[in-house]
């Protein structure tokens, strides 16, 4: 019986106990209206806090950090009212909540930011590709700004901020995104990462920024409700492989091992067409670090199990199983069917439509 795998005991994360090993994934699903965090999302969220872990779609700690239209933040206190009613509804269903802080970067154009916010970068490199803007329609990236030193200590900064707004909020911890080519993501590539001082260069300084954020925050929140998202080989958001990939990630892991964050999280897009993770970078970072490894990318029910039984992996993620499937984890454990049928017109939406109103499982 499906009752009976690893995926469904409960687990152990940092101080905090989870009903199963299965994360959902963290997707932009672009409902937050100004900005702000809301009742739909509240609904959205509750609806899936069977899962052991939900982690949040991505949300800025900086108005620097808008790069898509209604993307959520968390860097005032209207943003923290609106997250509490998130955190309280998914409590109250006995769920888990890690809360994504993400920065944009390059990501970005100025028509979804406000005004007197800019667009940051390790350096002012264009990404090439379109983004959605409300106003504008779709619009080439914007060219970012090389930040200046006082720009990276103020960032810095406000990452802390978000992730002590998190705890207010309620969250039981933050995923820090340093994946899919976003800002932290854009100073870990030489391709992305030009600059000439102590943030760029070789592989120690490309990864100072990253650690530095997520030692900062450790002592700000506590290193148990501290984690990161990684994207090795991702080519999201024109990002590259390069030779360094596997020495970059492997140093970086040894890294966060020493600052004893709860949790790496690793990206894997290619059943999406990207290049494979190879199980040799899995390996590499599950040595050299000793905390919860989370993998995610294209998992079905069989794979997971297989994964989390040969330790490879100490809890699992999915992404879209869990839009069109509110109650995945009842599903799976009972082996009842998915629902297939999947609005992908809906994803970036504002209303509840391909959001909330997906069907539970009924005989």
């Amino acid at each position: 019986m499906n009752k009976d795998k690893k995926i469904f005991r409960s687990y152990k994360l940092g101080s905090i106990e989870l009903n199963n090993h299965i994360a959902m994934a963290p997707m932009t699903r672009s409902r937050a209206i100004g900005n702000v965090p809301n009742d739909l999302m509240a609904k959205y969220y509750s609806q899936r806090a069977g899962a052991g872990l939900i982690i949040t779609e991505g949300t800025t700690s900086s108005p620097n950090g808008l790069g898509y239209a209604r993307i959520s933040g968390i860097y005032n206190k209207e943003q923290v009212e609106g997250w509490k009613k998130i955190t309280t509804a998914v409590h109250e269903k006995n769920g888990k909540i890690f809360l994504q802080i993400m920065h944009t970067g390059r990501i970005s154009h100025t028509a979804n930011m406000p005004e007197g916010a800019k667009v940051l970068a390790p350096s002012a490199i264009k990404a090439a590709g379109q983004m959605w803007t409300d106003t504008q329609g779709l619009q080439d990236y914007s060219v970012p700004n090389s930040m200046t030193a006082e720009e990276i200590k103020i960032t810095k900064e406000e990452y802390v901020v978000a992730a002590k707004n998190a705890i207010e909020a309620g969250f039981d911890g933050i995923e820090l995104h340093g994946a899919n080519g976003y800002l932290l993501d854009q100073f870990l590539s030489p391709d992305t990462n030009k600059r000439e001082d102590e943030y760029g260069g070789n592989i120690e300084n490309r990864c100072k920024f990253v650690l530095e954020v997520a030692k900062e925050c450790a002592d700000a929140i506590g290193k148990e409700k501290v984690a990161i998202r990684l994207s090795p080989y991702g080519v999201f958001n024109d990002m590259t492989v390069y030779p360094e990939t596997n020495e970059t990630f492997e140093y970086l892991a040894r890294q966060l091992n020493k600052i004893e964050i709860v949790y790496i999280h690793l990206a894997d897009h290619s059943s999406m067409g990207t290049p494979e993770v190879p199980r040799k970078i899995k390996e590499l970072i599950r040595k050299e670090f000793k905390n919860t490894l989370i993998l995610s990318g294209g998992y079905g029910f069989e794979r997971a199990e297989e994964d989390l039984e040969n330790g490879i992996a100490d809890l699992v993620a999915f992404g879209k199983p869990f839009i069109n499937n509110p109650d995945l984890v009842e599903r799976l454990k009972n082996g009842w069917p998915l629902n297939t049928e999947l609005n992908m017109d809906a994803f970036y939406t504002a209303d509840e439509k391909g959001y909330t109103d997906y069907p539970f499982y009924s005989a």
